[in-house]
């Protein structure tokens, strides 16, 4: 049977066969329901800014590096310009994370069942659930760390240095995405540190990985360098505006982002990790998510940073909860834990999927997960603006301007605009900054989109029509009110960096 990495005379669980079947089946599910809810309610407003983003390839935006608007370029290039086309990407990258965590259940010996219900459990758990039928950083990041996290457990388990090579090409891929694997790098290397095998740290394979990652994000970094870090600087502001919020939320979070159901089962892949001789080698997976907790809490940074960590400790789980169902009064034991899964999906699928009426989002859904509700609307929202435009004469259209307050409104109007005669948007927030300001013979009439504070050099702004989505719906844009200004008194360069907002 061979020792584990580190530990000499110590059996491993034997590595069985992976489950192609049972986890196909699981995954098939998943892509059917996910497809059959893709086109419903329409973009989100952080997808109409990766829409956006995407058509303006870089190295870098203000607050995200470039892999996610470039998959929202080609999934709607592929698929079509739309949400059910663009969300192509995000139903492809839940089904990887499901098969990605069934194989980390098969690094803890897991066999054809414990495969796939930890395949089934990532699928149905509340963060996946969402971030599989949007678009989102938070899509990929959830993947590239659980990818992360297998081959670092390869690594453990096996002893094999070669194992940083893909890592770090993970690590890598990962940060051209979201910077957050940071976290789990740093969290896993002071767990490995404390709960060993310290010898994969020996190995020269590691400086080669390292390489790899370094050489994968070096263009974004180069791009945020030239760009004076503009990344970090909405990070500490987001910390500063949220951290108190997001560390008092911390802990009654982590029973919810992950599932509340699933909270047993995390708990128990901690216990059994620590506790199982033959699952010493993987003992720093269990350590690295205090570690990881501390790092959240110290930085202020939102409470499902650490979830990606929690499913692959669930996937440690799910042998020995299944072996807990199996024990005395186990009809008692399958009925309780049956009901308590039914009605945990049923929750996550009606909080996380557009299963219900817009009009029906007001109230518990929104309170637990307001992204549905930043859906809704925004066609709607374009016509508004269309209609405050109409009101300019036809011959003082050509040097007009709409700007708006934030990057889904810019987005909203960019994408289905066109649609109604409408130029170009522009907007001082995010990125939308870097891509202004309008030519400053752009001096005629501004069609002002949400509620800003004094500009000096605007005059004559009075408000025209106020955004009605038409459901009762109260998400972000309800009751957005759409002025027109007269006049122009400086140009858009001399004042635009006092627009830009994060």
């Amino acid at each position: 049977m061979g020792v584990a990495a580190g530990e000499v005379g110590v059996p491993r669980i034997p590595l069985p066969r992976f489950a192609v079947g049972p986890v196909g089946v699981v995954v098939a599910i998943q892509v059917a329901v996910l497809t059959a809810f893709s086109g419903r309610y329409g973009f989100h407003r952080d997808e109409l800014y990766f829409l956006a983003s995407g058509h303006r390839p870089a190295w870098g935006y203000v607050d995200n590096p470039p892999i996610t608007p470039l998959l929202a370029r080609a999934a709607t290039e592929i698929f079509g310009n739309s949400p059910s086309g663009l969300r192509v990407a995000a139903t492809l990258g839940g089904a990887a994370t499901a098969v990605v965590v069934a194989l980390v259940a098969r690094e803890f010996g897991g066999g054809r069942t414990v495969q796939a219900v930890a395949g089934a459990a990532a699928a149905l758990s509340s963060l996946v659930l969402v971030v599989s039928h949007m678009l989102s950083t938070v899509t990929v990041d959830v993947l590239m760390w659980t990818v992360t996290g297998l081959l670092a457990l390869r690594l453990l388990r096996t002893g094999d240095g070669r194992w940083w090579v893909p890592i770090g090409a993970a690590v890598g891929v990962g940060l051209v995405n979201k910077w957050l694997v940071l976290l789990l790098v740093s969290a896993l290397g002071v767990a490995v540190l404390l709960a060993g095998p310290r010898s994969v740290f020996r190995s020269g394979w590691l400086a080669a990985g390292a390489g790899i990652a370094v050489l994968l994000v070096s263009p974004t970094v180069v791009w945020q360098v030239a760009h004076d870090f503009p990344m970090l600087r909405v990070a500490a502001e987001i910390s500063g505006d949220d951290g108190v919020e997001n560390r008092l939320l911390f802990v009654p979070m982590q029973l919810v982002y992950a599932s509340p159901v699933l909270v047993p089962v995390w708990i128990a892949g901690i216990v059994r990790l620590w506790r199982d001789p033959r699952l010493r080698w993987a003992r720093a997976l269990a350590v690295s998510y205090p570690v990881l907790c501390v790092e959240l809490l110290v930085l202020g940074g939102k409470p499902y940073y650490s979830v990606p960590l929690l499913i692959l400790l669930m996937a440690a789980g799910v042998e020995p909860a299944l072996r807990w169902l199996s024990g005395g009064r186990r009809a008692i034991r399958r009925a309780v834990a049956g009901a308590a899964i039914a009605v945990a999906a049923a929750i996550g699928v009606v909080v996380g999927l557009p299963v219900l009426p817009p009009a029906a989002l007001n109230g518990p859904v929104l309170a637990m997960n307001k992204e549905p509700g930043e859906q809704v609307g925004w066609p709607e929202f374009t016509a508004a603006v269309a209609g405050v435009w109409q009101r300019i004469p036809p011959e003082r259209r050509g040097t007009a301007v709409i700007l708006t307050r934030n990057y889904g409104q810019a987005g909203a109007i960019e994408r289905y605009g066109p649609e109604h005669g409408l130029p170009q948007p522009y907007s001082g927030h995010m990125s939308y900054a870097d891509w202004g300001p309008p030519p400053d013979r752009m001096t005629g009439p501004v069609v002002l989109v949400g509620r800003f504070g004094p500009l000096r050099a605007l005059t004559g702004c009075r408000v025209v029509a106020v955004h009605d989505n038409g459901y009762g719906l109260d998400n972000d844009e309800q009751g957005t009110a759409i002025s027109l200004c007269d006049l122009l008194s400086e140009p858009w360069s001399a004042f635009w960096p006092d627009l830009r907002t994060v």
